[in-house]
Protein backbone atom coordinates (compact mmCIF):
# COMPACT_ATOMS: atom_id res chain seq x y z
CA UNK A 1 0.00 0.00 0.00
CA UNK A 2 2.34 2.12 0.95
CA UNK A 3 4.89 4.48 0.23
CA UNK A 4 5.29 6.81 -2.72
CA UNK A 5 6.55 9.64 -4.16
CA UNK A 6 9.07 10.95 -1.09
CA UNK A 7 9.45 13.26 -3.55
CA UNK A 8 9.68 12.04 -6.81
CA UNK A 9 8.73 9.17 -8.34
CA UNK A 10 12.25 8.06 -8.51
CA UNK A 11 12.40 7.66 -4.61
CA UNK A 12 9.17 5.13 -4.55
CA UNK A 13 11.34 2.99 -7.11
CA UNK A 14 14.33 3.11 -4.90
CA UNK A 15 12.37 2.27 -1.76
CA UNK A 16 10.87 -0.54 -3.45
CA UNK A 17 12.73 -4.21 -4.63
CA UNK A 18 14.61 -3.46 -8.48
CA UNK A 19 15.00 -5.10 -11.28
CA UNK A 20 18.71 -6.06 -12.74
CA UNK A 21 18.63 -3.38 -15.59
CA UNK A 22 16.95 -0.92 -12.95
CA UNK A 23 20.30 -1.56 -10.70
CA UNK A 24 22.41 -1.00 -13.56
CA UNK A 25 21.13 2.03 -14.58
CA UNK A 26 20.45 3.39 -10.79
CA UNK A 27 24.51 2.69 -10.29
CA UNK A 28 25.58 4.45 -13.81
CA UNK A 29 23.92 7.34 -12.85
CA UNK A 30 25.15 7.17 -9.14
CA UNK A 31 28.90 5.74 -9.81
CA UNK A 32 29.38 9.44 -12.35
CA UNK A 33 27.47 11.81 -9.66
CA UNK A 34 29.46 14.65 -8.44
CA UNK A 35 28.93 15.69 -5.30
CA UNK A 36 30.73 18.66 -5.20
CA UNK A 37 28.81 20.22 -8.33
CA UNK A 38 25.72 17.87 -8.63
CA UNK A 39 21.95 18.35 -7.83
CA UNK A 40 21.41 14.96 -5.71
CA UNK A 41 17.33 15.78 -6.85
CA UNK A 42 18.26 16.25 -10.67
CA UNK A 43 21.03 14.09 -11.30
CA UNK A 44 19.95 11.18 -9.00
CA UNK A 45 16.26 11.21 -8.36
CA UNK A 46 14.96 11.25 -11.93
CA UNK A 47 11.42 11.04 -12.18
CA UNK A 48 10.28 7.62 -13.94
CA UNK A 49 7.20 5.92 -14.94
CA UNK A 50 5.14 4.28 -11.59
CA UNK A 51 3.93 1.63 -13.79
CA UNK A 52 7.29 0.54 -14.48
CA UNK A 53 7.41 -0.90 -10.88
CA UNK A 54 5.29 -3.84 -9.52
CA UNK A 55 5.39 -3.15 -5.98
CA UNK A 56 4.48 0.70 -6.42
CA UNK A 57 1.44 1.26 -4.04
CA UNK A 58 -2.37 2.57 -5.78
CA UNK A 59 -1.96 5.90 -7.25
CA UNK A 60 -4.92 6.17 -5.73
CA UNK A 61 -3.34 6.68 -2.32
CA UNK A 62 -2.95 9.98 -2.66
CA UNK A 63 -3.38 11.50 0.71
CA UNK A 64 -0.12 9.36 1.62
CA UNK A 65 1.99 10.03 -1.24
CA UNK A 66 1.40 13.77 -0.40
CA UNK A 67 2.11 13.09 3.66
CA UNK A 68 5.14 10.93 2.98
CA UNK A 69 6.48 13.93 0.09
CA UNK A 70 6.08 16.34 2.07
CA UNK A 71 7.78 15.07 5.08
CA UNK A 72 10.53 14.17 2.71
CA UNK A 73 10.72 17.25 1.19
CA UNK A 74 10.46 19.76 3.80
CA UNK A 75 13.83 17.26 5.67
CA UNK A 76 15.31 18.12 2.74
CA UNK A 77 15.03 21.63 3.46
CA UNK A 78 16.13 21.09 6.94
CA UNK A 79 18.89 19.38 5.85
CA UNK A 80 20.30 22.26 3.54
CA UNK A 81 19.93 24.79 6.20
CA UNK A 82 22.51 24.63 8.03
CA UNK A 83 24.78 25.84 5.02
CA UNK A 84 22.70 28.46 4.17
CA UNK A 85 23.13 31.81 4.97
CA UNK A 86 20.03 32.81 6.14
CA UNK A 87 17.54 29.43 5.97
CA UNK A 88 16.34 28.03 9.56
CA UNK A 89 14.77 24.75 9.39
CA UNK A 90 10.88 24.14 9.31
CA UNK A 91 10.57 21.08 11.05
CA UNK A 92 14.27 20.83 12.57
CA UNK A 93 16.52 23.17 13.30
CA UNK A 94 19.68 22.39 13.60
CA UNK A 95 22.57 24.98 14.20
CA UNK A 96 24.01 27.10 11.21
CA UNK A 97 27.89 25.98 9.60
CA UNK A 98 30.57 28.11 8.86
CA UNK A 99 30.25 29.43 4.93
CA UNK A 100 33.31 27.83 4.37
CA UNK A 101 31.40 24.65 4.64
CA UNK A 102 28.79 25.37 1.29
CA UNK A 103 31.95 26.53 -0.89
CA UNK A 104 31.05 23.66 -3.09
CA UNK A 105 27.27 21.12 -2.81
CA UNK A 106 28.79 18.22 -1.57
CA UNK A 107 27.60 19.05 2.44
CA UNK A 108 24.32 19.89 0.82
CA UNK A 109 24.58 16.72 -1.18
CA UNK A 110 25.69 14.26 1.43
CA UNK A 111 23.12 15.90 3.96
CA UNK A 112 20.05 15.26 1.90
CA UNK A 113 20.69 12.22 0.98
CA UNK A 114 20.61 10.34 4.33
CA UNK A 115 17.57 13.02 5.46
CA UNK A 116 15.87 10.81 2.72
CA UNK A 117 17.06 7.54 4.17
CA UNK A 118 16.51 8.06 7.47
CA UNK A 119 12.96 9.04 6.42
CA UNK A 120 12.29 5.70 4.67
CA UNK A 121 13.88 4.06 7.00
CA UNK A 122 11.65 5.18 9.83
CA UNK A 123 7.96 5.10 7.83
CA UNK A 124 8.97 2.02 5.20
CA UNK A 125 11.30 0.17 6.87
CA UNK A 126 10.50 -3.15 4.70
CA UNK A 127 12.12 -1.14 1.21
CA UNK A 128 15.25 -0.93 1.27
CA UNK A 129 16.17 0.01 -2.06
CA UNK A 130 17.73 3.65 -1.18
CA UNK A 131 19.71 1.63 0.34
CA UNK A 132 21.57 0.99 -2.53
CA UNK A 133 21.65 4.31 -3.76
CA UNK A 134 23.94 5.70 -0.85
CA UNK A 135 26.12 2.67 -1.66
CA UNK A 136 26.54 3.32 -5.37
CA UNK A 137 27.55 6.26 -4.32
CA UNK A 138 30.10 5.83 -1.96
CA UNK A 139 28.03 6.69 1.34
CA UNK A 140 27.55 4.36 4.30
CA UNK A 141 23.94 3.70 4.96
CA UNK A 142 24.58 2.52 8.48
CA UNK A 143 26.48 5.51 9.55
CA UNK A 144 23.72 6.91 12.45
CA UNK A 145 25.74 10.22 12.96
CA UNK A 146 24.08 12.68 15.07
CA UNK A 147 26.67 14.71 14.93
CA UNK A 148 25.28 18.56 14.28
CA UNK A 149 28.95 19.45 12.78
CA UNK A 150 28.88 16.94 10.06
CA UNK A 151 26.71 16.73 7.47
CA UNK A 152 26.02 12.88 7.90
CA UNK A 153 24.95 13.86 11.51
CA UNK A 154 22.90 16.80 9.64
CA UNK A 155 20.90 14.61 7.75
CA UNK A 156 20.01 12.07 10.10
CA UNK A 157 18.52 14.57 12.47
CA UNK A 158 16.58 16.02 9.88
CA UNK A 159 15.20 12.74 8.50
CA UNK A 160 14.60 11.64 12.04
CA UNK A 161 13.06 14.93 13.01
CA UNK A 162 10.34 14.54 10.30
CA UNK A 163 9.63 10.90 11.29
CA UNK A 164 9.21 12.03 14.56
CA UNK A 165 6.59 14.87 13.49
CA UNK A 166 5.33 12.67 10.74
CA UNK A 167 4.16 9.90 14.28
CA UNK A 168 2.35 12.73 15.95
CA UNK A 169 0.90 14.68 12.97
CA UNK A 170 -2.26 13.68 13.48
CA UNK A 171 -2.03 11.36 10.33
CA UNK A 172 -1.87 7.53 12.48
CA UNK A 173 1.39 6.78 11.50
CA UNK A 174 1.70 3.84 13.74
CA UNK A 175 -1.90 2.80 14.50
CA UNK A 176 -2.50 4.21 17.97
CA UNK A 177 -4.73 8.28 17.59
CA UNK A 178 -7.88 8.04 18.74
CA UNK A 179 -7.06 5.82 22.33
CA UNK A 180 -6.53 2.90 20.13
CA UNK A 181 -4.25 0.38 23.02
CA UNK A 182 -4.08 -2.81 20.98
CA UNK A 183 -4.38 -3.78 17.14
CA UNK A 184 -2.74 -0.82 15.81
CA UNK A 185 -4.47 0.47 12.34
CA UNK A 186 -1.79 2.35 10.53
CA UNK A 187 -3.29 5.20 8.50
CA UNK A 188 -6.77 4.38 9.44
CA UNK A 189 -9.70 6.78 10.53
CA UNK A 190 -10.36 7.11 14.06
CA UNK A 191 -12.89 10.12 14.31
CA UNK A 192 -15.45 7.45 13.37
CA UNK A 193 -16.78 8.40 10.07
CA UNK A 194 -19.41 6.82 9.19
CA UNK A 195 -21.39 6.83 5.37
CA UNK A 196 -25.20 8.18 5.26
CA UNK A 197 -25.55 5.13 2.55
CA UNK A 198 -24.84 1.79 2.01
CA UNK A 199 -23.18 -0.12 -0.89
CA UNK A 200 -26.57 -1.40 -1.26
CA UNK A 201 -28.88 1.58 -0.72
CA UNK A 202 -28.78 5.00 -1.47
CA UNK A 203 -30.60 6.85 1.28
CA UNK A 204 -29.51 10.00 0.51
CA UNK A 205 -29.52 10.91 -3.19
CA UNK A 206 -26.62 13.89 -2.16
CA UNK A 207 -24.26 11.91 0.12
CA UNK A 208 -21.10 9.21 -0.87
CA UNK A 209 -22.03 5.92 -1.27
CA UNK A 210 -19.11 3.12 -0.84
CA UNK A 211 -19.12 1.09 -4.10
CA UNK A 212 -19.15 -2.35 -3.53
CA UNK A 213 -16.94 -4.35 -5.91
CA UNK A 214 -14.61 -7.86 -6.27
CA UNK A 215 -11.58 -8.02 -4.41
CA UNK A 216 -8.49 -7.07 -5.84
CA UNK A 217 -10.44 -5.64 -8.63
CA UNK A 218 -8.24 -4.40 -11.57
CA UNK A 219 -7.91 -1.37 -13.94
CA UNK A 220 -8.85 -3.09 -17.40
CA UNK A 221 -8.77 -6.39 -18.19
CA UNK A 222 -6.76 -9.60 -16.33
CA UNK A 223 -3.10 -9.87 -17.65
CA UNK A 224 -2.41 -12.30 -20.08
CA UNK A 225 -2.89 -16.01 -19.40
CA UNK A 226 -5.03 -15.61 -16.18
CA UNK A 227 -8.37 -16.78 -15.94
CA UNK A 228 -9.94 -13.86 -13.41
CA UNK A 229 -11.17 -16.67 -11.70
CA UNK A 230 -10.00 -14.71 -7.69
CA UNK A 231 -12.09 -11.63 -8.63
CA UNK A 232 -15.35 -13.80 -8.53
CA UNK A 233 -17.44 -14.76 -5.91
CA UNK A 234 -15.80 -12.19 -3.36
CA UNK A 235 -17.03 -8.58 -2.79
CA UNK A 236 -15.72 -5.55 -0.63
CA UNK A 237 -17.02 -2.08 -0.10
CA UNK A 238 -15.33 1.12 -0.35
CA UNK A 239 -14.35 3.15 2.94
CA UNK A 240 -13.89 6.43 3.32
CA UNK A 241 -9.83 6.43 2.81
CA UNK A 242 -7.76 8.81 5.24
CA UNK A 243 -11.14 10.36 6.42
CA UNK A 244 -9.10 11.91 9.37
CA UNK A 245 -7.14 13.87 6.68
CA UNK A 246 -8.77 17.12 7.44
CA UNK A 247 -7.26 16.91 11.10
CA UNK A 248 -3.75 16.43 9.98
CA UNK A 249 -1.34 19.66 11.32
CA UNK A 250 -0.89 21.51 8.26
CA UNK A 251 2.03 23.68 7.60
CA UNK A 252 0.20 27.10 6.42
CA UNK A 253 -2.69 27.42 9.13
CA UNK A 254 -4.25 26.10 12.09
CA UNK A 255 -7.95 25.04 10.88
CA UNK A 256 -9.04 24.01 7.64
CA UNK A 257 -12.68 25.56 8.69
CA UNK A 258 -11.33 28.78 8.00
CA UNK A 259 -10.98 28.88 4.27
CA UNK A 260 -14.45 29.53 2.94
CA UNK A 261 -16.30 26.64 0.63
CA UNK A 262 -19.27 26.89 -0.66
CA UNK A 263 -21.44 23.54 -0.45
CA UNK A 264 -22.16 21.94 -4.03
CA UNK A 265 -25.87 22.80 -4.65
CA UNK A 266 -25.81 21.41 -8.30
CA UNK A 267 -25.87 18.00 -6.99
CA UNK A 268 -28.13 19.01 -4.33
CA UNK A 269 -30.96 15.85 -5.14
CA UNK A 270 -33.73 18.77 -3.86
CA UNK A 271 -32.92 20.66 -6.80
CA UNK A 272 -33.88 18.18 -9.39
CA UNK A 273 -32.88 19.78 -12.40
CA UNK A 274 -29.13 20.99 -11.54
CA UNK A 275 -28.81 17.83 -9.75
CA UNK A 276 -29.69 15.98 -13.66
CA UNK A 277 -28.02 18.33 -15.13
CA UNK A 278 -24.66 17.42 -13.28
CA UNK A 279 -25.40 14.13 -14.42
CA UNK A 280 -26.05 14.73 -17.66
CA UNK A 281 -23.04 16.54 -17.95
CA UNK A 282 -21.25 13.48 -16.86
CA UNK A 283 -23.01 11.20 -19.68
CA UNK A 284 -22.25 13.29 -22.32
CA UNK A 285 -18.70 13.71 -21.97
CA UNK A 286 -18.14 10.02 -21.30
CA UNK A 287 -19.88 9.26 -24.63
CA UNK A 288 -17.35 11.31 -26.60
CA UNK A 289 -14.04 10.42 -24.87
CA UNK A 290 -11.19 10.80 -27.15
CA UNK A 291 -7.73 8.74 -26.84
CA UNK A 292 -6.19 11.67 -26.03
CA UNK A 293 -8.72 11.89 -22.84
CA UNK A 294 -8.35 8.49 -21.88
CA UNK A 295 -4.89 9.26 -21.64
CA UNK A 296 -4.89 11.80 -19.57
CA UNK A 297 -7.01 10.97 -17.19
CA UNK A 298 -5.17 7.62 -16.58
CA UNK A 299 -1.74 10.06 -16.03
CA UNK A 300 -3.17 12.58 -13.20
CA UNK A 301 -5.37 9.73 -11.60
CA UNK A 302 -1.33 8.41 -11.28
CA UNK A 303 -0.41 11.54 -8.55
CA UNK A 304 3.37 10.00 -9.88
CA UNK A 305 3.05 10.48 -13.00
CA UNK A 306 1.19 13.70 -12.87
CA UNK A 307 2.08 15.61 -9.65
CA UNK A 308 5.88 14.85 -9.22
CA UNK A 309 6.83 14.58 -12.85
CA UNK A 310 5.31 18.31 -13.19
CA UNK A 311 7.52 19.87 -10.83
CA UNK A 312 10.78 18.48 -11.97
CA UNK A 313 10.26 19.73 -15.43
CA UNK A 314 9.27 23.23 -14.09
CA UNK A 315 12.66 22.99 -12.01
CA UNK A 316 14.70 21.73 -15.51
CA UNK A 317 13.36 24.38 -17.55
CA UNK A 318 14.58 26.83 -15.39
CA UNK A 319 17.45 25.07 -14.26
CA UNK A 320 20.34 27.98 -15.07
CA UNK A 321 18.67 30.26 -12.40
CA UNK A 322 18.44 27.90 -9.97
CA UNK A 323 21.23 26.45 -7.65
CA UNK A 324 21.13 23.45 -5.58
CA UNK A 325 19.23 25.43 -3.08
CA UNK A 326 17.08 26.82 -5.27
CA UNK A 327 16.24 23.38 -6.29
CA UNK A 328 15.56 22.19 -2.44
CA UNK A 329 13.48 25.35 -1.78
CA UNK A 330 11.21 24.61 -4.89
CA UNK A 331 10.68 21.53 -3.85
CA UNK A 332 9.46 22.27 -0.17
CA UNK A 333 7.45 25.26 -1.87
CA UNK A 334 5.63 22.44 -4.18
CA UNK A 335 5.09 19.82 -1.57
CA UNK A 336 3.88 22.47 1.38
CA UNK A 337 1.27 23.30 -1.27
CA UNK A 338 -0.18 20.31 -2.35
CA UNK A 339 -0.39 18.61 1.55
CA UNK A 340 -1.97 22.11 2.91
CA UNK A 341 -4.26 22.04 0.40
CA UNK A 342 -5.19 18.40 0.65
CA UNK A 343 -5.17 18.84 4.18
CA UNK A 344 -7.78 21.53 3.59
CA UNK A 345 -10.17 19.74 0.86
CA UNK A 346 -10.21 16.25 3.03
CA UNK A 347 -11.85 18.63 5.88
CA UNK A 348 -14.79 19.47 3.19
CA UNK A 349 -15.07 15.84 1.44
CA UNK A 350 -15.40 15.46 5.30
CA UNK A 351 -18.11 18.04 6.06
CA UNK A 352 -20.06 18.15 2.32
CA UNK A 353 -19.78 14.13 1.58
CA UNK A 354 -20.99 14.60 -1.71
CA UNK A 355 -22.17 11.52 -3.58
CA UNK A 356 -19.91 10.38 -6.78
CA UNK A 357 -21.34 10.34 -10.33
CA UNK A 358 -21.87 6.43 -10.45
CA UNK A 359 -24.50 6.67 -7.79
CA UNK A 360 -25.96 9.76 -8.90
CA UNK A 361 -26.51 8.59 -12.57
CA UNK A 362 -28.51 5.58 -10.89
CA UNK A 363 -30.58 7.71 -8.95
CA UNK A 364 -31.64 10.01 -11.87
CA UNK A 365 -31.88 6.97 -14.39
CA UNK A 366 -32.32 4.11 -12.79
CA UNK A 367 -33.23 0.84 -15.35
CA UNK A 368 -33.62 3.55 -17.73
CA UNK A 369 -31.12 3.31 -21.11
CA UNK A 370 -28.26 6.04 -21.56
CA UNK A 371 -25.73 6.88 -23.97
CA UNK A 372 -21.86 6.57 -22.69
CA UNK A 373 -18.59 5.07 -22.94
CA UNK A 374 -19.40 1.46 -22.70
CA UNK A 375 -16.59 0.09 -20.75
CA UNK A 376 -13.07 -0.96 -22.28
CA UNK A 377 -12.93 -1.23 -25.55
CA UNK A 378 -16.09 -0.86 -26.35
CA UNK A 379 -16.44 2.86 -27.23
CA UNK A 380 -19.52 4.97 -26.96
CA UNK A 381 -22.82 2.48 -26.28
CA UNK A 382 -25.96 3.88 -27.47
CA UNK A 383 -28.44 2.06 -25.06
CA UNK A 384 -26.76 1.27 -21.89
CA UNK A 385 -28.79 0.23 -19.01
CA UNK A 386 -28.37 3.42 -16.22
CA UNK A 387 -27.77 0.67 -13.43
CA UNK A 388 -24.68 -1.07 -15.72
CA UNK A 389 -23.03 2.37 -15.95
CA UNK A 390 -19.53 2.38 -15.24
CA UNK A 391 -16.86 5.32 -15.50
CA UNK A 392 -13.96 5.24 -17.06
CA UNK A 393 -11.62 5.75 -13.72
CA UNK A 394 -12.16 3.29 -11.02
CA UNK A 395 -14.47 5.45 -8.37
CA UNK A 396 -12.34 6.68 -5.57
CA UNK A 397 -12.73 5.63 -2.27
CA UNK A 398 -13.87 9.16 -1.10
CA UNK A 399 -16.49 11.77 -1.32
CA UNK A 400 -16.52 13.66 -4.65
CA UNK A 401 -15.99 17.48 -2.94
CA UNK A 402 -14.07 19.02 -3.49
CA UNK A 403 -12.08 17.27 -6.97
CA UNK A 404 -8.50 16.81 -4.81
CA UNK A 405 -6.72 16.38 -7.77
CA UNK A 406 -8.03 19.79 -9.06
CA UNK A 407 -7.26 21.80 -5.99
CA UNK A 408 -3.69 19.96 -5.83
CA UNK A 409 -2.89 20.97 -9.35
CA UNK A 410 -3.71 24.55 -8.91
CA UNK A 411 -2.31 24.77 -5.57
CA UNK A 412 1.21 23.17 -7.18
CA UNK A 413 0.54 25.40 -10.29
CA UNK A 414 0.57 28.64 -7.85
CA UNK A 415 3.20 27.68 -5.66
CA UNK A 416 5.70 27.07 -8.34
CA UNK A 417 4.30 30.31 -10.54
CA UNK A 418 5.22 32.25 -7.83
CA UNK A 419 8.93 30.61 -6.26
CA UNK A 420 10.11 30.74 -10.17
CA UNK A 421 8.68 33.98 -11.49
CA UNK A 422 6.84 32.48 -14.58
CA UNK A 423 4.26 30.13 -15.74
CA UNK A 424 6.85 28.04 -17.56
CA UNK A 425 6.52 24.69 -17.37
CA UNK A 426 7.45 22.62 -20.52
CA UNK A 427 6.45 19.12 -19.75
CA UNK A 428 6.62 16.89 -22.58
CA UNK A 429 5.50 13.16 -22.37
CA UNK A 430 5.42 10.20 -24.66
CA UNK A 431 2.69 7.73 -24.53
CA UNK A 432 3.14 4.62 -26.30
CA UNK A 433 0.75 2.61 -27.93
CA UNK A 434 -1.52 0.59 -25.91
CA UNK A 435 -0.12 2.11 -22.96
CA UNK A 436 -3.83 2.60 -20.74
CA UNK A 437 -4.42 0.36 -18.16
CA UNK A 438 -7.96 0.52 -18.03
CA UNK A 439 -7.79 -0.36 -22.45
CA UNK A 440 -4.26 -1.95 -22.57
CA UNK A 441 -3.03 -2.55 -26.01
CA UNK A 442 -5.52 -0.92 -27.65
CA UNK A 443 -5.22 3.11 -26.61
CA UNK A 444 -3.75 4.68 -27.40
CA UNK A 445 -3.93 2.88 -31.31
CA UNK A 446 -1.26 5.53 -32.13
CA UNK A 447 1.85 6.85 -29.93
CA UNK A 448 0.71 9.98 -28.25
CA UNK A 449 2.88 12.82 -27.97
CA UNK A 450 1.69 15.07 -25.19
CA UNK A 451 3.30 18.39 -23.99
CA UNK A 452 2.13 21.15 -21.69
CA UNK A 453 4.06 24.19 -22.30
CA UNK A 454 2.94 26.21 -19.22
CA UNK A 455 1.30 25.65 -15.49
CA UNK A 456 -2.02 27.28 -16.41
CA UNK A 457 -2.89 24.50 -19.17
CA UNK A 458 -1.16 21.93 -17.16
CA UNK A 459 -3.50 22.63 -14.27
CA UNK A 460 -6.49 22.87 -16.73
CA UNK A 461 -6.51 19.81 -18.03
CA UNK A 462 -6.04 18.43 -14.55
CA UNK A 463 -9.16 19.36 -13.64
CA UNK A 464 -10.41 18.40 -16.87
CA UNK A 465 -8.93 15.19 -16.41
CA UNK A 466 -11.70 14.31 -13.57
CA UNK A 467 -14.45 14.76 -15.63
CA UNK A 468 -13.27 12.51 -18.19
CA UNK A 469 -12.67 10.09 -16.11
CA UNK A 470 -16.09 10.26 -14.68
CA UNK A 471 -15.51 10.98 -11.48
CA UNK A 472 -16.18 14.08 -10.57
CA UNK A 473 -18.61 17.43 -11.86
CA UNK A 474 -17.54 19.76 -13.63
CA UNK A 475 -18.35 22.35 -11.22
CA UNK A 476 -17.01 20.41 -8.46
CA UNK A 477 -13.51 20.65 -10.71
CA UNK A 478 -13.64 24.51 -10.96
CA UNK A 479 -14.59 25.55 -7.76
CA UNK A 480 -12.05 23.00 -6.26
CA UNK A 481 -9.18 24.76 -8.47
CA UNK A 482 -10.20 27.95 -7.44
CA UNK A 483 -10.04 27.19 -3.63
CA UNK A 484 -6.80 25.29 -4.15
CA UNK A 485 -4.39 27.76 -5.72
CA UNK A 486 -4.47 30.17 -2.32
CA UNK A 487 -2.67 27.26 -0.88
CA UNK A 488 0.25 27.65 -3.20
CA UNK A 489 0.81 31.40 -1.87
CA UNK A 490 0.34 30.27 1.52
CA UNK A 491 3.15 27.60 0.78
CA UNK A 492 5.45 29.82 -1.12
CA UNK A 493 5.55 32.75 1.95
CA UNK A 494 6.00 30.33 4.42
CA UNK A 495 8.89 29.28 2.56
CA UNK A 496 10.06 32.67 1.70
CA UNK A 497 10.43 33.39 5.57
CA UNK A 498 12.17 29.86 6.39
CA UNK A 499 14.58 30.75 3.33
CA UNK A 500 15.35 34.54 5.48
CA UNK A 501 15.39 33.40 8.65
CA UNK A 502 12.10 35.34 9.87
CA UNK A 503 10.49 33.23 11.57
CA UNK A 504 11.19 34.02 15.91
CA UNK A 505 12.16 31.28 17.95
Amino acid sequence: MLLGGLGSAALVTLGTTQTASAQSALRARAENFDFDKGNFIRDLLDSQDSRSNPDVFAPMDVTLVEWASHLNQTAWFDAAAPYHPTAVGIITRIPRRPSSESNTNRNKNIAALHASWQLLKGVVPERSGFRSLLLFVGLNPDDESLDPTTPVGIGNLAGKGAVAYGRNDGMNMLGYDGGRKYNPRPFSDYTGYEPVNTAYELINPSHWQPKLGPHRRRLGAPPPGTTGIGDKGIYTVQHFATAHMGRVKAMTFKDPGQFGLAPPEYINHHNKKAYKASVDHILEVSAGLTEEQKVKAELFDDKLLGISRSVFAAARANDKKLDLDGWIHLFATNTLAVFDSTVAMWHYKRKYDVVRPGSAIQHVYGHSRVTSWGGPGKGTVRDMPADQWSSYLNMPDHPEYPSGSSGVCAAQAQACRRFLGNDQLDLSITIPVGWTLVEPGVTPSKELKLHWSNWTDFADDCLHSRVWGGVHYLQSCLRSADFGKQFGDRSYDLVQRHVKGDVGH
